[in-house]
């Protein structure tokens, strides 16, 4: 009897902790956190949850993309502990509390074919525009120009068109791309391409064989180097963004991404870790 009563212990305590997870005292075990939002972010926060997970035995980061609107979206309904936005917070979006994890810079990239090696502001608007069609206009080869626009709801849109002081009605584009990925992918493809997108994401797709180049805006080489002087004209903060003063899991997570524990990842995506500017 005494033998069954010790097995029947054992099962009730280990449906114990089935259902409600093993917590060692400042582990965060058994437990789940859900962050949505800028794809240029999430690579970054993608490899900063593998090593936090391996610190933490039990917990599980989930890393989903879709655009810092959705970050902001899912924060505000829930959906999501943490979003991921690929700017500073608007003044509609004071409600939301914004943890900068890093920095980085938009630049336009074309085909590293493309002999094109700089562009003024003003070429660039006439481009997106639509006035000019054609890359012998500005000196490269007689061949049609393929502008490549993001997506609405894009951080990385508002910040080129603030940039160019333009409404996205103005834009004349013949492709339209979500995430950096599919943006690089496309102007690596297609020699008379132009898009922008992350220079971090640029920087390392180039340095490891990506035929794309970066231009430089405002006579300012596009380079993370120049983000981190701060000289660099369309740069922007890399936020984790929570509805509250974050708790628990995502107070550690948040705390682990902004630590010197994970500058090493940082620096590996070209972007710039905070604090080294």
């Amino acid at each position: 009897m005494r033998i069954f009563s010790t097995k029947k212990y054992a099962i009730f305590i280990a449906a114990l902790l089935l259902v409600y997870g093993w917590a060692q005292p400042g582990n965060a075990a058994s437990e789940k956190l859900v962050l949505t939002g800028a794809s240029t972010i999430a690579p970054l926060a993608a490899e900063i949850a593998r090593r936090f997970e391996s610190q933490h035995p039990g917990t599980r980061i989930d890393v989903q993309t879709g655009g810092s609107s959705r970050g902001i979206n899912d924060t505000r309904n829930g959906t999501a502990g943490i979003g991921m936005v690929s700017r500073a917070l608007k003044p509609a979006e004071q409600d939301l509390q914004a943890h900068t994890i890093a920095l980085d810079g938009v630049g336009l990239i074309l085909n590293a074919s493309n002999p094109i090696s700089g562009l003024s502001r003003q070429q660039v608007i006439d481009i997106y525009t639509g006035k000019i069609i054609n890359w012998k206009t500005l000196g490269g080869r007689d061949a049609p120009i393929t502008a490549i626009n993001k997506a609405e709801g894009r951080s990385t849109l508002e910040l080129f068109l603030g940039y160019l002081k333009l409404k996205n009605s103005d834009i004349r584009p013949h492709v339209i791309i979500g995430d950096n990925a599919q943006g690089i992918k496309t102007v690596a493809g297609n020699p008379n391409a132009i898009g922008y997108v992350s220079i971090g994401a640029a920087e390392y797709e180039a340095r490891h064989g990506t035929p794309i180049k970066l231009l430089p805006l405002d006579g300012v080489a596009a380079t993370v180097a120049n983000v981190r002087n701060g000289t660099f004209p369309l740069s922007r903060p890399l936020n984790l963004v929570t509805r509250a003063a974050p708790q628990g899991l995502a107070r550690d997570f948040i705390a682990f991404a902004r630590s010197e524990q994970v500058h090493d990842l940082v620096e590996a995506q070209y972007f710039v870790p905070v604090g080294f500017r």
